[in-house]
């Protein structure tokens, strides 16, 4: 069993620190990430910070300062057992460290939201999966499936926090098509815990003015810039969610903003649909 990374007081270690490093000891890429300047907050509790672009693709040289300010504030936030806003490739989401309990009980503390309703789980990159996840499909089907729009539910392993859904032997896989939530995992160096930032049963939110009553309640708000087409009900539908927990068979458990082209992927490898026990939205 994995032991749960201890957050209480945490965030006035890592505000005091000079610096942090990055992901977790074997690491091939090691940077030092330095403590970065304090933005005028965006609301009691909040700070504000934007991404050069949308951040759904890397900044270019002359962006990199805005956009490595973000992903250090981000990860030492992450780090404290704080709760950030984000930006992903369907909508913006709230995310803390999978392995902090308490910063778990603070997200469905800020959304209102049954602590029954699983969790996704957010990664940086698909080699990842295999350590969280047992994984039962061919890998040619994970690499066609991720980075995307999706949420791959598959039976969890015994690396993750047991706080993480306690109440389910399954987890739901999120690696986002875009590549400041790719940034952001892979330096934090560990699963992220993922889901929408908005208030339980309201709307999906598309751009940061739209979840604005949640920011005091937030360390910091990530802002992309608006996402997809606002006036369009589908992309406020979030990710795809399939079960891929039964081997050779797939289940739709929410079909979200990606279902055709998601369905012909599964279809491609010849699993075969079937219903699903599971609910990761």
């Amino acid at each position: 069993m994995s032991s749960v990374r201890p957050c209480r007081g945490l965030r006035a270690a890592v505000a005091a620190s000079m610096g942090l490093s990055e992901g977790p000891a074997g690491s091939a890429r090691r940077e030092r990430l330095l403590r970065p300047p304090s933005p005028a907050p965006a609301a009691p509790g909040a700070r504000l910070l934007r991404l050069p672009g949308s951040g759904a693709l890397r900044a270019a040289n002359l962006e990199r300062a805005g956009w490595t300010e973000a992903l250090r504030a981000a990860v030492a936030e992450l780090r404290a057992g704080a709760v950030v806003a984000v930006p992903t490739d369907t909508l913006y989401g709230l995310a803390c460290s999978a392995s902090c309990s308490e910063a778990l009980s603070a997200v469905y503390r800020i959304k209102g939201r049954n602590e029954i309703k699983p969790l996704a789980v957010c990664l940086g990159r698909v080699a990842d999966v295999y350590r969280y996840c047992h994984v039962r499909v061919p890998e040619g089907l994970l690499n066609d499936l991720l980075p995307g729009p999706v949420t791959l539910v598959m039976e969890r392993s015994e690396e993750l926090n047991k706080d993480l859904n306690p109440f389910t032997p399954l987890v739901g896989i999120r690696i986002p098509d875009h590549a400041f939530m790719q940034d952001l995992a892979q330096v934090f160096g560990g699963p992220l815990a993922l889901t929408s930032a908005n208030l339980s049963s309201q709307a999906s939110s598309l751009k940061v003015e739209e979840f604005q009553d949640l920011w005091p309640h937030l360390s910091l708000v990530i802002d992309g810039g608006p996402i997809g087409d606002g006036q369009s009900p589908k992309c406020r539908l979030g990710s795809t969610v399939v079960d891929l927990s039964v081997p050779g068979k797939f289940g739709i458990i929410r079909p979200g903003c990606a279902l055709e082209s998601t369905t012909a992927i599964l279809q491609k490898y010849g699993l075969l649909p079937s219903p699903s026990p599971g609910s990761c939205s």
